[in-house]
């Protein structure tokens, strides 16, 4: 399973989603907002009004950690 987690610093929600991940053992790619792209290249990626995380799981978009964790539960992941 390929993941790759776009997060920025100081936001609790990229945390928890982070914290799963590290939890089940799997391996994922942290994409830094100010690091790895800017909030233009991000709303381009994402659409206007996207929020953080932004989880991809496979090269799908899931969406953020609410929808992450569903998703996860939805497929026996977790």
């Amino acid at each position: 399973m390929n993941i790759e987690v776009y997060t920025r610093d100081g936001c609790p929600y990229c945390d928890k989603i982070k914290a799963v991940f590290s939890a089940k053992g799997w391996g994922y790619s942290e994409r830094k907002l100010f690091r790895d792209f800017n909030r233009e290249e991000f709303t381009n990626m994402f659409g206007s009004g996207s929020t953080f995380p932004r989880v991809m799981i496979d090269n799908k978009l899931i969406g953020g950690a609410t929808e992450t964790i569903a998703y996860l539960q939805e497929n026996n992941l977790v």
